[in-house]
This record gives structure tokens, C-alpha cells and sequence, in this order.
């Protein structure tokens, strides 16, 4: 049915970047869940965790990225209006300069320069440094598969470090944006970041030793491609086993007596927000409350 592969896609676009932004965010310690991320868009920001804040302003950002980058080039501009979607406003980030390149030295891990892990240019060299990456995103001299490209863009990214707070998920954001800018996917369903979070301990191992001295760039490349690899499988599995569960969740409705029509159309919204209340339906099928909890009486 052409419908409901193409309502399929919808659902899988809207469950994959909150999947994405959930993982994302999990890497940088945030402990919320999807259930949290999912159950947030019916609850009243005040109500909200930090942690499901931070979520859902990963999802704000990505999906601000996806729809600007078909009007603007994948240059420092775009990089720090996603920055600044992703961090204005998240009440854990404690506005870091959202949007802004840093001006101070920054570093990752340890509690000072002097016992940190690894320590990223000094702030005079941080413009230069993305003006370097810039070039290479778009440069078509080298001879680059978009796949290791992708890997390399991530990893160069994350050693200039240019922002105070927020660098690792600016990165995670950045390949989605540039394997879709590289036309590689027709809809954005492939994220690496649960790939990342699964891997925690060597995602972080290998882009150390990627900007050590002597860098170590096979290992991360090998890795970020048996990530794509491994993610992209899921995605299909995943793909195939949701499609046949909607599949045979409408025969079950078709084959049920009245109210077939407005128990398909909640049916086909819960696929994409399983987590609801008396309001949403009401807001989906314009019943009242009473009827509304009719329908959701029916559908148990």
C-alpha cells in the first residue's frame, strides 16, 4: 500500500530523530529516556527534566539543520545557527554562548589544563581551523568517499572543539547534515549516535587517538564505518518488523465494527506519538472528551 509506506516513512523520520536525540544526548550524560522524550511533547515545559529539555532541543536542532541546509551551505554559519537551536534556551546547558565560536580555552576531561585529557587549539587558532574544515566539506579535489569523508568531517570537528559547551552533539548533528546534503539518503533515518552510545568507551578511545601525536585516523575510520554498516541494518530490520506490526494492527480495526474510520485515524497517530492523553485525541479527531475516550476504549 503506497499510503501507508509513505505514513511508515513519517513515523520513522519522527521516532528516529527522537531515537537520535535521546542517544545523543545519553553520550553527554543526559539519563532521560525515549518514553521521557516521547511523553514530553504532552507535558507542559515548567513540568520538564533538564535532562528531557536537552532532548528535546536536539530534536529542535536537527530538525532546523535538515530544513535550513537546503538553503544554505554547510559552512561555519550554518554550523553555529545549529549551535545555537540546539543550546538557547536548554535549561541544563546554562546558555554556554549559544551560537557563538569560543573565545576561551576550552578542554575535555581532567579539571585543568594541565591534568586534561586532551586539550583543543587555543581560541586565536579555532576560525582558522573551521575555515580549513569548510574547505575540505566542500572541496572536490580529493579523491574521498562521502563515507570516510563524513568520518573525517566528525572527528576534525570534534578536535577544534569551537564551542564552549555542546561540541559532541554539534558533531553528531553535522553527519546527518552532511550525508544528506550528499544526497547519500532519500529521508534522513540514518544516526549513529546510539552506534556511539553502544560504543561509548571506544568512540571517545578512538577520536583521542585520532588528534594524538602521531594521529590515529584508520582506526576511528574503520569504526565510524562499522557503525554506518551496523545502523543501517537496524534501521532496515527495524523498517520491515514496524511496517508489518501497522500492517496487521489496521486489518485488525478493518475487520472490527463501527468507528473503523476514527480508530484507524488515532491508529495511524499513535505510531508517531504512542504517548497521549484525553487531549490529544481530542485534538487529532476533533471528538469530545467523552467521545474520545470512547475510541480509546475500543482500541484496548
Amino acid at each position: 500500500m503506497e499510503f501507508l509506506n509513505f505514513y511508515t516513512t513519517k513515523i520513522f523520520l519522527r521516532m528516529f530523530v527522537r531515537k537520535e536525540a535521546t542517544s545523543s544526548s545519553q553520550i553527554e550524560g543526559t539519563r532521560a529516556t525515549i518514553a521521557d522524550a516521547i511523553e514530553a511533547e504532552i507535558t507542559s515545559k515548567e513540568h520538564l527534566s533538564d535532562d528531557v529539555d536537552d532532548i528535546l532541543y536536539y530534536i529542535k536542532a536537527l530538525n532546523f539543520g535538515l530544513a535550513r541546509s537546503g538553503t544554505l551551505p554547510l559552512y561555519t554559519r550554518l554550523i553555529c545557527e545549529l549551535h545555537r537551536e540546539l543550546m538557547k534556551g536548554a535549561r541544563s546547558s546554562g546558555n554556554p554562548f549559544p551560537g557563538e565560536i569560543r573565545y576561551t580555552q576550552n578542554w575535555i576531561r581532567g579539571i585543568s589544563l594541565s591534568n586534561a585529557l586532551f586539550v583543543p587549539p587555543p581560541p586565536h587558532e579555532v576560525h582558522p581551523a573551521l575555515s580549513d574544515l569548510e574547505k575540505f566539506i566542500h572541496s572536490t579535489k580529493e579523491d574521498y568517499p562521502p563515507l570516510i569523508k563524513a568520518a573525517l568531517i566528525h572527528a576534525q570537528f570534534e578536535t577544534i572543539h569551537p564551542f564552549v559547551d555542546g561540541n559532541g552533539r554539534a558533531g553528531r548533528l553535522l553527519i546527518t547534515l552532511f550525508l544528506w546534503k550528499e544526497r547519500l539518503l532519500e529521508i534522513s533515518l540514518l544516526y549513529l549516535s546510539d552506534f556511539f552510545k553502544k560504543h561509548h568507551d571506544l568512540y571517545h578511545t578512538l577520536l583521542h587517538h585520532y588528534h594524538g601525536d602521531p594521529p590515529e585516523i584508520t582506526s576511528w575510520i574503520d569504526f565510524f564505518l562499522e557503525g554506518i554498516i551496523e545502523t543501517s541494518k537496524a534501521a532496515i530490520q527495524i523498517a520491515q518488523k514496524i511496517n508489518q506490526i501497522l500492517e496487521n494492527d489496521m486489518a485488525k480495526v478493518l475487520d472490527a465494527s463501527k468507528g473503523a474510520d476514527s480508530t484507524l485515524h488515532i491508529l495511524r497517530h499513535l505510531y508517531g506519538q504512542p504517548i497521549v492523553d484525553i487531549a490529544k485525541i481530542q485534538e487529532w479527531t476533533g471528538f469530545t472528551r467523552a467521545g474520545s475516550q470512547k475510541v480509546i476504549e475500543g482500541l484496548r
